[in-house]
């Protein structure tokens, strides 16, 4: 209401000037994409931001998926790698796992290939970010869930895990072996790199192997 959006960042666009639009909430809480009923009343994929926005969806240059490296989900809805042992537990408490905005406890478990490919597909992602590495130190053994049973019941492939922290750590190089071939097989199982990953609650404790403005 207070100016001509659509105009102001076609000029800016024009002019070479780097402009972020953030997304609230994940795909598959999107009203359309998501896992109806239990979603959201707005489109949460990276098309809600041309369609809010007034920005043809040609204009974007890099879209950056999020996620963390686990899964999490607040509310009811199907997670079919939902943890109820003490590793569920290490992963709710080591990762502060509470709603922001209501505060209820978020149900955690293990990273979920199936919905990152399919998050990848409707996102078009350029690139993933991926967060709260640090939770998963001093885990004996990791999990992907990369495939479905019938009936929903999830299909893992297994990993070792580090006993080594991450947190803090800013160069790629210097996380733990085991850490990083855990990345490099989402990397694989996902097929879209890497980019950004964080080791801590700190903006500065972040790897950035290629920025997104770059």
């Amino acid at each position: 209401m207070v100016m001509d959006i659509p105009d102001l960042l076609s000029q800016l666009r024009a002019t070479d000037k780097n402009v972020l639009f953030e997304g609230a909430q994940g795909t598959l809480l999107d009203i359309d994409q998501g896992t109806y009923p239990f979603v959201t009343s707005s489109n949460t994929t990276a098309g809600g931001a041309a369609t809010g926005s007034g920005v043809g969806p040609r204009d974007f240059d890099y879209i950056l998926g999020i996620t963390k490296a686990y899964t999490t989900r607040v509310g009811s809805g199907p997670f079919p790698t939902e943890l109820f042992d003490d590793v569920g537990k290490h992963l709710a408490t080591k990762g502060h796992e509470f709603g922001a905005t209501t505060g209820r406890s978020r149900r955690c478990g293990w990273i979920d290939i199936v919905a990152l490919r399919r998050s990848r597909l409707i996102n078009s992602l350029t690139g993933l970010c991926i967060t709260k590495l640090d939770v998963l130190d001093g885990l004996e053994t990791l999990r992907l869930c990369v495939d479905y049973q019938e009936g929903g019941e999830p299909i893992y492939i297994e990993m070792p895990g580090w006993q080594e922290s991450t947190v803090g750590v800013r160069r790629y190089e210097e996380l733990p072996i085991n850490a990083r071939l855990y990345l490099e097989k989402l990397e694989n199982l996902i097929e879209i790199p890497i980019d950004m990953i964080s080791t801590g609650a700190d903006r500065k404790e972040t790897i950035i192997r290629r920025h997104p403005f770059d």
